[in-house]
């Protein structure tokens, strides 16, 4: 049940950081050449311009910590009767190299991008414009001197992050496959009428889609969305409150995209 849990938590500090750092400092550009095209100073970003700003802090924190996430996938589908065993994230990484190549750490790399654009741009985009409406609106009593309770956050981290899972699952569910190409020992997949298994070759992201809706029917694409949900609606709400907090702890701005 822990098969990979070492070398997520290990991808997930630093892909966390550089998420929230990229999302502000994008934010912070985009604001600027916003107020300046738009010759109005007080302006600000509009959910669509928080949702550039999501995706392009999705997309460098993701590419920076990909080789993780490759391993970390190798590692957690590996049984015990795989001829290859990797022993720890290390031996798994010099491993890939060696056999397949440096680009076979980026394998399914494209649709993560695709992906990301949605999962971490509806993330960030949806948080802070519920936020913000909240505030503005004050509804059934939620805000007290313009300022969101902690539950009341967690709330809108949990429906930011169901929204971006929602929407981006299919990609990863494609992702994780591509990841396994090349992989002699992947697991196979149940093909045809299900009495049979073989192991699928992708050429590309459009291919996976293809035959995985070919053999195991469009449902496939959302296989594990609920057990997946469970642990990143709440994983993501947490994350945005805790920053927020630690933020204020710290005496920094409080709000992430101001």
């Amino acid at each position: 049940m822990f098969k990979g849990n070492g070398t997520n938590c290990a991808r997930i500090i630093p892909n966390s950081a550089m998420k929230f750092f990229s999302y502000e400092e994008a934010s912070k550009g985009i604001l600027y050449l916003y107020r300046r095209q738009s010759g109005n100073e007080d302006a600000e970003l509009t959910p669509l311009l928080r949702l550039g700003a999501g995706a392009c802090a999705g997309i460098i924190a993701m590419s920076a910590t990909y080789p993780m996430d490759m391993v970390r996938g190798r590692l957690t589908v590996q049984t015990e009767k795989s001829a290859r065993q990797y022993r720890g994230i290390f031996h798994a990484l010099s491993t890939v190299l060696r056999e397949e190549g440096p680009r076979a750490l980026y394998k399914g790399w494209l649709p993560s991008v695709i992906g990301v654009v949605p999962y971490v741009g509806l993330n960030f985009a949806v948080y802070e414009s519920l936020k913000d409406w909240l505030i503005k609106s004050k509804p059934l009593g939620l805000v007290e001197d313009s300022e969101l309770s902690v539950t009341t956050r967690l709330a809108c981290g949990a429906a930011a992050g169901t929204v971006g899972q929602t929407v981006a699952y299919p990609l990863d569910v494609v992702r994780r496959r591509m990841q396994m190409v090349g992989w002699k020992d992947a697991a196979s997949v149940v093909t045809g009428d299900g009495k049979s298994k073989a192991s699928l070759e992708y050429t590309g992201m459009v291919d996976a889609f293809r035959k995985t809706v070919r053999y195991e029917g469009f449902g496939a694409l959302y296989k594990g969305l609920v057990p997946n949900s469970v642990k990143v609606v709440p994983s993501i709400a947490i994350a945005f409150v805790t920053y927020e907090l630690v933020k204020d702890v710290l005496g920094v701005e409080l709000r992430i995209s101001d």
